[in-house]
């Protein structure tokens, strides 16, 4: 139970945040967009905000992506809770539960009644209820809204957005802003459902780029010439967009992780914890996920194997790799 001496310390702490931002900057809360997480995906979506006219306040704990979105024009914060005290919008895309729980605590303690919170990471839909109720305490709304398409459609604005809201008016609230990130968004149910919708892409992702793979690599000790094949394969009826848009092998596809060493797109480690995620609900729902099950198995041993920090589409390098070791 909270003791007075404890509410007047958060008060004061939550008074001293808004008086360190409002020296800090002339850009009211309302004008302004905070964005806390400039990772592969984070910072091409802050970056269309910025081009979209608006003002943004951003964090992150790597230095340099703060520094490259400030030469953009954004302006930077120290920290979430600087974040939220200096904007009534606050969008968060950050790796994992225990991550955003983390950032989210330090929001909480800062955010000005009345916000707007959107997350787009991809964590356990029961962490987002949670948020949600806690938002809720505050003064404040809150939505989960994950992402789907990539580092390339991040950077065009593009984005699929999955949105868990409570209300229709907190959904349209979402769109708006969204809609400046993304080419389709939709309103998936209450909090929590568009979690739900991203880990089962994510999981069909996974099991699909793995087929690609084993596929492309079969074709390859096959004797078939690897753009023709992914060619083939893109308009026959095993297409899907692991084949067309995000192929394995390098050298298939320009502009792809395949073609730059698996540098840069989605980490093997992120792929591996959203597959966890998956099984998971899985496992509370009691519903079947065998290829789901060994695709986390896949991933997971090769984290082990030194792939975490490549694109998850290295699983054909992954399994070339096995090959030799024979």
């Amino acid at each position: 139970m909270m003791t007075t001496s404890m509410r007047t310390l958060m008060m004061s702490s939550r008074m001293f945040s808004r008086m360190s931002i409002n020296m800090y900057s002339t850009v009211s809360p309302s004008e302004t967009v905070g964005f806390i997480g400039l990772g592969n995906m984070g910072k091409g979506m802050a970056a269309n905000l910025l081009s979209k006219g608006h003002s943004i306040l951003v964090y992150d704990v790597t230095d340099e992506a703060v520094t490259e979105m400030e030469a953009k024009g954004a302006r930077a914060a120290k920290g979430p809770g600087e974040v939220a005290a200096g904007s009534n919008r606050v969008v968060t895309m950050l790796p994992n539960n225990a991550i955003v729980q983390n950032v989210y605590q330090e929001i909480f303690e800062s955010v000005n009644p009345g916000s707007f919170l959107v997350d787009s990471s991809t964590v356990d839909p029961a962490l987002s209820k949670e948020l949600a109720v806690r938002a809720s305490q505050c003064g404040s709304r809150f939505v989960d809204a994950p992402v789907s398409g990539g580092i390339n459609a991040a950077s065009a604005g593009t984005l699929t957005f999955m949105v868990g809201a409570d209300t229709t008016e907190d959904f349209t609230a979402a769109e708006e802003l969204l809609g400046h990130m993304g080419a389709k968004i939709t309103h998936c149910g209450d909090v929590g459902t568009g979690g739900a919708v991203k880990i089962c892409n994510n999981m069909l992702l996974a099991v699909s780029m793995i087929g690609t793979s084993e596929a492309m690599n079969l074709g390859i000790k096959l004797g078939l010439d690897p753009k023709l094949l992914a060619n083939i394969l893109g308009s026959a009826t095993g297409r899907c967009w692991s084949v067309d848009t995000y192929n394995p092998v390098p050298g298939v596809l320009d502009n792809v992780p395949a073609s730059n060493d698996y540098k840069g797109g989605f980490g093997t480690a992120l792929m591996t914890k959203d597959l966890g995620l998956a099984q998971d609900a899985a496992t509370r729902a009691q519903s079947p996920t065998p290829l789901g099950s060994l695709a986390h198995q896949m991933y997971r041993v090769m984290c082990n194997a030194g792939y975490a920090e490549k694109d998850f589409s290295s699983a054909f390098k992954f399994l070339q790799e096995q090959e030799k070791s024979k």
